[in-house]
């Protein structure tokens, strides 16, 4: 019976988790949208740069998909044509991009994905499918290689999870996609609401690129 009931909770987490994506998606776009003008004010003001930057990032059932995000960087970062991952005082960063950074708000326009269903708000980080690591392997390498892959493209992508909160964001993506895979073996919905009260207070304490604990 105990195990009747704890399928029956798993499925019913499962069920509300898109309900509930639409919902705080909707919520935080409305609520949020005057911080957009500002952010956007003062990407142009910096350097009259484009305020958006979109990436191509690997989906569900590892379907491609465009997300949108605040550029962070300079208009130039990738002129080598190779995505390369961020680094600890990155000189590509901007003055107002390393602010939005630390505090997740070059991530805001990803509530847009999280409404149309490319994202989720908890899952496995959304990947690019050709990424250079500073850590690991050194050149590019298409991430379906990777062991680990095809479980975690079972769900959507999460703007945040296990990986984003616990792991700094140059960690290997062997190790990323273990922990990705412990989230979806132990995912609820209270898991779900706990990882998103924990980012809240990371960006409340604008911590998202520390390279050691962010809590």
């Amino acid at each position: 019976m105990s195990d009747l009931t704890a399928g029956q909770a798993f499925r019913r987490g499962l069920f509300l988790k898109r309900p509930f994506d639409i919902f705080l998606s909707g919520t935080g776009i409305l609520l949020s949208s005057p911080l957009w003008l500002v952010i956007a004010a003062l990407i142009k003001l910096e350097d009259g740069g484009p305020v958006f930057y979109r990436q191509e990032r690997a989906g569900r059932r590892g379907r491609p998909f465009d997300v949108l995000k605040f550029r962070s960087m300079i208009t130039d970062a990738e002129k080598a044509g190779v995505a390369v991952q961020a680094v600890a005082a990155d000189p590509r960063v901007t003055r107002i991009g390393r602010i939005l950074r630390s505090t997740a708000m070059d991530e805001l326009p990803q509530l847009l994905n999280i409404f149309k269903g490319d994202m989720s708000f908890v899952g496995p980080r959304a990947l690019r499918p050709h990424e250079k690591e500073v850590q690991g392997d050194s050149d590019a390498r298409d991430i379906r290689d990777i062991p680990g892959y095809e479980e975690r493209i079972r769900v959507r992508p999460g703007l945040t999870g296990l990986t984003q909160v616990f792991l700094p964001g140059e960690t290997p993506r062997r190790r990323k996609f273990r922990v990705d895979r412990l989230y979806i073996k132990r995912r609820s919905f209270w898991l779900d609401l706990r990882l998103i009260a924990l980012s809240f207070w990371i960006t409340f304490r604008g911590r998202w690129e520390s390279r050691q604990s962010k809590l």
